[in-house]
């Protein structure tokens, strides 16, 4: 039996990853754009499935653990590959510690509003010791897990809009009086980058490639199949959700989701939406486990890390790094604790948005030099598709994201002590 990954499982983890908190709350945030907030996934959509194409390719000719420092640094550079993989694995478990503290707090439904803090750090210290142990023993035991989450969280995606859809109207659906000035263009710009936010993980089944089975092909497939199908269920999950709450109401709403269900369904589901909704979080944080560990390891492969994070068990688990990085998020977890600190917690995905756009944006640059040096002209043209996207999210948010993210990265300056000369 292979102690490597498969299609199905490789598919997951692309589900898993991008697949989190956005579809719960994104409807509400793009409900007073109207129409605007409904073709903001579209155009969303299309901008991932360049990134996708581009993460394909790159990966197909550079099968090799670790994801995107590995195709940049290929063109660039170690020193810049560094930069990008420190960038990377730094932002991945930062940003993994955010989603298990939202799984907890998706179940507080069954311990009501009195229940101490310490209980719900418990809890998350809890969960990752179990995902921080199913990735410790295998990475095929991980990705098995990985399966059965993607395959759980996408059957309510699929009933549900069915049901809401029976009940919709497109008249709930109107742009706001406040955005009635905007033009077209800025309009589709703001929702584009609202939902964008979603499909944040594009590249995320790349970094595990040596620990998949012919990653070469196994893995681009996944890549433009999965993201695919992330946009398609996120545009209809979205438009069955506005379709039934007016505009005004979903937009002051905290749980669109939960709210559109109990309108259609009637408000005894909380607990079911609760155990959707952690299983979703779940499925989410195990995937950007598994990846940040990858990272990790595949930075330790090319001498861009200490031989620490090398190391790995008879089932090709690297054990070591997988606890680095759940060690890291404890800290995070402890500090979430605090009510000031938990709000700044918001921070965090903002600033991780920008993160992730820089490194794509390194990545598209990989792959235009690539193919304008192959003279590849359809590639290349792609390529600068790709980057043009990347760089308008980039631009036009806001500069206190951008200057975080930046010193974000530039914090591996303390790490270029440890990068060695590769044999």
């Amino acid at each position: 039996m292979s102690k490597k990954i498969g299609f199905g499982a490789v598919l997951a983890i692309v589900f898993g990853s991008q697949i989190g908190s956005g579809i719960f709350v994104l409807p509400a945030t793009l409900a007073p754009f109207g129409m605007f907030g409904v073709f903001g996934w579209v155009f969303a959509g299309l901008g991932a499935m360049l990134l996708a194409f581009v993460f394909a390719d790159l990966c197909s000719k550079f099968p090799q653990t670790g994801g995107p420092h590995v195709y940049v640094q290929q063109v660039f550079g170690r020193l810049t590959g560094f930069f990008v993989g420190w960038t990377y694995w730094l932002v991945s478990w930062t940003s993994t510690s955010v989603v298990i503290i939202a799984a907890v707090a998706s179940l507080s439904v069954f311990f009501g509003n009195d229940v101490h803090s310490h209980l719900y750090l418990l809890l998350e210290i809890l969960l990752l010791g179990i995902i921080t142990a199913i990735n410790c023993k295998s990475v095929g035991l991980a990705g098995r897990v990985e399966s059965v989450l993607a395959l759980l969280k996408f059957i309510p995606f699929v009933f549900v809009p069915i049901v809401l859809f029976c009940n919709f109207d497109v008249k709930n659906i109107a742009l706001s009086p406040k955005y009635a000035d905007f033009s077209i263009i800025k309009l589709i710009i703001m929702v584009t980058m609202e939902s964008f936010w979603g499909f944040i993980g594009v590249e995320c089944a790349t970094a595990p490639a040596g620990a998949v089975e012919n990653p070469s092909k196994t893995i681009p497939r996944a890549i433009i199949i999965g993201t695919f199908g992330v946009a398609l269920i996120y545009f209809i999950n979205n438009l069955s959700v506005m379709g039934v709450i007016p505009g005004d109401v979903l937009a002051a709403s905290k749980s669109p989701y939960v709210d559109a269900i109990n309108l259609v369904l009637g408000k005894n589901l909380s607990l079911i939406v609760s155990v959707i909704t952690f299983i979703i979080m779940l499925g989410t944080a195990n995937a950007w486990t598994l990846a940040s560990a990858q990272i990790s390891l595949g930075l330790a492969q090319e001498k861009l890390l200490p031989d620490f994070f090398n190391k790995k068990n008879k089932e090709l688990a690297p054990y070591a790094s997988v606890l680095i990085s759940s060690i890291g998020m404890i800290p995070i977890l402890m500090l979430s604790q605090d009510k000031n600190l938990s709000e700044q917690i918001s921070n965090i995905i903002d600033f991780s948005v920008e993160v992730f756009l820089m490194v794509y944006a390194m990545c598209c640059l990989a792959f235009i030099k690539i193919n304008a040096k192959n003279k590849k002209a359809v590639k290349t043209i792609i390529g600068f598709m790709a980057l043009i996207f990347c760089l308008t999210m980039i631009i036009n948010s806001p500069i206190k994201s951008i200057i975080v993210a930046l010193l974000f990265a530039a914090s591996g300056v303390f790490m270029l002590p440890f990068v060695k000369n590769k044999a």
